[in-house]
């Protein structure tokens, strides 16, 4: 054996010997720390041995204790930790001492001692440093141009342009989720580039630079950030700076999984940069150039054939069966057909059968093209279902975002603490604001609802008339025999027919109890009217001019025996049916003026504000507290007082595009196989290709297309049949029962973004699948390719 062959001699008895020994000691140790109550200290040096820059970090801790910096607490008694200490050490030197090198052969040099030597072996270096500090630094450095230009972009940047927007104590600032966006594009164009720089000064993909650059300098990010929704510390020192990425990344409800989403992301990008650096440079130039490779790739794999490109839509239009049954029927009539003629001309012609036969064999599909079609098809299947359940679910987003916003405004102003006195002062300087299109103050409070049928727990809320339609959809949502102007004008509710029997009329005589001769009865009192919702009206048995019975427990009157909770009696003026259980069944509204006088408050609880862009109201609820001066005014967005709801329905939504995406990796599985077999079945083709001078980067692009063609087309194909169903679903419907689901067809919204991403991640997950059988091709050689021929 040659002495750089010399390999490993594994001496298994030490090895499991040592193991077991290096267990105990293990078991020791945290008995010894558990006796002393001293995990608290010990799991954040455990902690840091195994993440990041732990390593560092213990060597300056010892080194402080050392030099007497820090006082080191007694976590366990001397003994105990010593024996364990040393029966630790103990198992790993007997570890350390089963593996040993293979002892060199004594045969002396080969011939070719002195050689040059191959050239591939030759350029190759065991470790770049600058390659480590392109990817290392380069993922340090995207993330910190995230936070900092989300952080940036959304909090304001002073600015001279726009008068109106420097007036309302703002600057140049973008909604939070556009400001992400925008971050979240450059911080992975500079992933990207750090990937690309780092492979095209190693000219090789450098997997050990690249683990240890997003390790140690990747991973304390996201680390740092996890820990500062759990660590009050943290939270303490970083949540005010970071607040706007926090917000961001509380939308889905998990801020900690979309810090590790953001973070996968990123080393995709550098991966990709990594893989396109390598393709690019490979060869020891920087070569950019496509045309040769995907002429080579278009003619190799053929994917975008027109009986491949239709038989998978068909496949993924009407099912599986059909097609298929189709698809059959045809070929075996084709088969039929065909054979027949050649039998036919075999009789007349004998050689010119046998080449018809051998065209025809020719014709036949190949496993590989098989395996294509699969792979096309299963790329098509997982976009097309990512398509149509997003769509779907964003269609109930969509009309649940509608009901809410109808019935609730999309910011509100109110105090700290009080109501406010002085709201017409407030809407004057609110209304300044640009952005904003409407205001109404509001009292809302929770009383108990009582009619002669039920009684039970509602939210009231005193509204202004005139106002209430420029914010809200509630004059809209009025059902047919209420009005909204009859809270400012009670005496036009008309009481129902129940109530003027149960009075016997109006014009009924009563008899006086002094005189004994009949009289005409007092003007019947008119009582302030309530607008209440559909499920509440039905609860409560009553509908338009039946009287009903508000009762506070807060702000007890005082009877003949004691506080009693307060009532008034209030008539239906209306009722309203919003779309949602929750409103139509809690909420009442009656006159701002009736509910301060029934509170006893004066003015308004706060101002409910509509704004010309939805996505847009943090913002603008953030500049209506500077105009009104910050403290004691508080201003809260549809978002912050919805988070629960929609950031469960945006995490649902994440989780299921998850698990759709699985069918794509799935497909992955498909086509790094199909290129597995291209590669094996052209390794000939690739050797001659290499020794006619093709570089191993221009190999990897050849097979690199053609996975990214399979990918392509599937794309393409989910992406038509997906709109397709998507608008079949939205123009032909699927009923629903509106009683259960207040809803009368299944809902579908198309989301351009969305859409476009379900595409890219196909193709992103189609071009990483290909990555492997690339690498693989462009190792062989043209010598094992060609020998055998």
């Amino acid at each position: 054996m040659h002495p750089a062959e010399r390999q490993t001699d594994y001496r298994w008895p030490l090895l499991w010997a040592g193991a077991l020994v290096a267990l105990v000691g293990a078991i020791l140790l945290g008995v010894a720390i558990s006796e002393s109550e001293a995990w608290a200290e010990v799991a954040g040096a455990l902690g840091l041995s195994f993440v990041g820059w732990g390593g560092l970090v213990q060597s300056f801790d010892a080194g402080a204790l050392a030099l007497g910096a820090q006082k080191a607490s007694a976590v366990a008694g001397p003994k105990a930790l010593v024996a364990g200490t040393l029966v630790w050490l103990a198992g790993w030197g007997l570890i350390a001492a089963g593996i040993r090198r293979a002892p060199a052969s004594g045969e002396g040099p080969s011939p070719a001692a002195g050689a040059p030597l191959y050239p591939r072996l030759a350029r190759y270096r065991d470790f770049y440093w600058s390659t480590l500090g392109a990817y290392g630094g380069g993922i340090l450095l995207a993330e910190l141009v995230l936070l900092l230009l989300q952080t940036v972009l959304s909090s304001g940047v002073p600015s001279d342009l726009g008068g109106a927007a420097r007036e309302a104590g703002g600057g140049l600032s973008l909604p939070p989720t556009i400001a992400f966006a925008i971050a979240f594009i450059v911080s992975m164009g500079v992933a990207f580039a750090s990937g690309f720089v780092g492979a095209s000064r190693a000219q090789r993909l450098s997997f050990p630079e690249a683990t240890i650059g997003v390790f140690y300098l990747g991973l304390p990010v996201p680390i740092l950030l996890s820990l500062m929704e759990r660590v009050p510390s943290l939270q303490l020192a970083l949540g005010y700076r970071l607040r706007e990425v926090t917000y961001v990344a509380g939308l889905i409800g998990r801020p900690e999984l979309a810090y590790w989403l953001v973070f996968a992301a990123l080393v995709l990008a550098l991966v990709l940069g990594i893989n396109t650096g390598f393709i690019a440079a490979g060869s020891g130039r920087v070569d950019l150039r496509l045309g040769f490779e995907l002429f080579v790739a278009r003619r190799h794999v053929a994917v975008f054939r027109p009986s491949l490109l239709l038989g998978a839509l068909a496949v993924l239009m009407f099912g599986i069966i059909p097609p298929l049954i189709v698809y059959f029927i045809i070929r075996g009539a084709e088969a039929a057909v065909e054979r027949t003629r050649v039998k036919s001309l075999g009789l007349a012609d004998p050689l010119a059968a046998a080449s018809a036969q051998h065209r025809m064999k020719l014709h036949e599909q190949s496993p590989t093209m098989m395996m294509t079609a699969l792979s096309v098809g299963g790329v098509g299947v997982g976009v097309m279902a990512l398509i149509i359940v997003l769509s779907v679910m964003s269609g109930f987003e969509a009309d649940l975002q509608q009901k809410i916003l109808g019935t609730n405004a999309h910011a509100v102003v109110s105090r700290y603490a009080g109501d406010l006195p002085d709201y017409d002062k407030v809407m004057q300087q609110v209304k300044r604001v640009p952005g904003v299109v409407g205001q109404t103050p509001f009292i809302i409070n929770q009383v108990m609802i009582a009619s002669e049928g039920n009684v039970d727990g509602v939210i009231i809320k005193g509204i202004d008339p005139n106002t209430v339609g420029s914010v809200t959809d509630l004059p809209q949502n009025i059902l047919p025999g209420g009005d909204l102007g009859h809270l400012e004008q009670p005496g036009k509710i008309l009481p129902s027919s129940a109530v003027e029997d149960a009075d016997g009329g109006k014009d009924a005589e009563e008899e006086d109890p002094i005189i004994g001769k009949p009289s005409k009865p007092a003007k019947p009192t008119v009582l302030p009217g309530i607008i209440i919702g559909r499920e509440l009206a039905a609860s409560l048995r009553v509908v338009v001019g039946d009287r009903v019975n508000v009762v506070s427990p807060l702000g007890t009157e005082l009877g003949p025996s004691g506080p009693i909770p307060k009532s008034r009696a209030f008539r239906v003026a209306g009722v309203f049916y919003s779309g949602m259980y929750e409103y139509d069944s809690k909420f009442v509204y009656i006159l701002l003026k009736e509910a301060q006088d029934f509170f006893a408050v004066k003015g308004a609880t706060g101002i409910e504000l509509k704004v010309a862009d939805i996505d847009d109201a943090r913002r603008i609820a953030n500049q209506v507290v500077r105009v009104l001066g910050g403290y004691p005014y508080r201003a809260r967005d549809w978002g912050e007082m919805n988070k629960n709801l929609f950031s469960a329905l945006r995490l649902e939504k994440l989780v299921m595009g998850i698990i759709l995406s699985i069918i794509i990796i799935v497909a992955a599985g498909l086509i790094v196989a199909t290129v597995i077999m291209l590669v094996l079945e052209k390794r000939k083709e690739i050797s001659v290709l290499k020794a006619l001078g093709v570089p191993d980067g221009g190999i990897v692009k050849i097979f690199l297309a053609e996975g990214l063609q399979i990918g392509v087309a599937g794309g393409v194909l989910g992406l038509f049949s997906g709109l397709a169903w998507c608008l079949f679903i939205e123009k032909v419907g699927i009923k629903l029962d509106p009683e259960v689901y207040y809803i009368p067809a299944l809902p579908v919204r198309i989301e351009p973004v969305q859409t476009a991403l379900a595409v890219i991640i196909a193709v992103l997950v189609t071009y990483l699948a290909s990555i492997y059988p690339a690498l693989k091709a462009s190792s062989v050689e043209p010598v094992e390719g060609l020998k055998a021929e």
